[in-house]
């Protein structure tokens, strides 16, 4: 059986299935980005559900493999060399157990990089423009008086929407015919960005088209739709 000890959040997060990829994570954007990519490959898991309302990210062993604190996080038991493998931030886990598995990354190297571009545009810009609209529209900001954070972040955010949109246009998913890792990493934010955040108004997602037609057919995978409910919820 694979020993797992040497990592100090198995200690706060017993794994029951230690030959198994251990999965520490809530279903936030960031957070199903990783579970709807297991779901997707196939690849057993455990995961666990961190608390982040209870600060749970900020303890000694969480931090531990997450210095910076935040989900998802992961250790495979079986990384590189056979050697288990503490990985953390949602791009990178994706990244790795696309080539891990072989799947959902072109193996084309011009593709691949573009994938990867893709995927670092929805780290860099989607999520944390996305993040700062559900900040100031539906969480403690909406009660500043002061509206000009929020329009600004509303604007960079249509701005985004309109990138999509056009990469949209022609294909069915950002990389053409292939559902890919930008898929998956970006599906979860727009999803949040209408629905949980209700910004849909204020980002004028009804006059897009080929946006709302790839996120229906993201969500319609069975995968998509399995991995947006795990961890469960405290």
């Amino acid at each position: 059986m694979t020993d797992l000890s040497a990592f100090p959040i198995t200690k706060r997060w017993p794994a029951q299935h230690p030959d198994r990829l251990q999965l520490y994570s809530l279903p936030t954007p960031n957070g199903v980005k990783v579970s709807i990519m297991l779901e997707e490959i196939g690849l057993p898991y455990e995961p666990h559900t961190i608390d982040i309302g209870k600060n749970e990210t900020w303890g000694p062993e969480f931090l531990s493999l997450n210095p910076n604190g935040k989900i998802p996080a992961i250790i495979d038991p079986d990384g590189p060399d056979g050697k288990p493998l503490g990985l953390f931030e949602s791009g990178a886990i994706l990244v790795y157990l696309a080539e891990k598995t072989g799947k959902f990354l072109p193996k084309d190297p011009a593709r691949r990089y573009e994938t990867m571009a893709w995927v670092f545009f929805q780290m860099a810009a989607v999520g944390p423009m996305f993040g700062q609209v559900g900040f100031f529209h539906k969480f403690a900001g909406k009660d500043y008086e002061d509206k000009r954070p929020r329009d600004r972040y509303v604007a960079e955010s249509k701005r985004l929407l309109g990138v999509l949109e056009t990469r949209l246009a022609d294909r069915d998913w950002i990389m053409g015919d292939e559902y890919t890792i930008a898929d998956i990493a970006t599906l979860g934010w727009v999803r949040n960005l209408v629905g949980f955040y209700g910004a849909g108004d204020l980002v004028d997602y009804a006059s897009l088209k080929h946006v709302p037609a790839w996120l229906e057919r993201g969500l319609a995978r069975p995968a998509v739709q399995r991995g947006l409910e795990i961890p469960k919820r405290p």
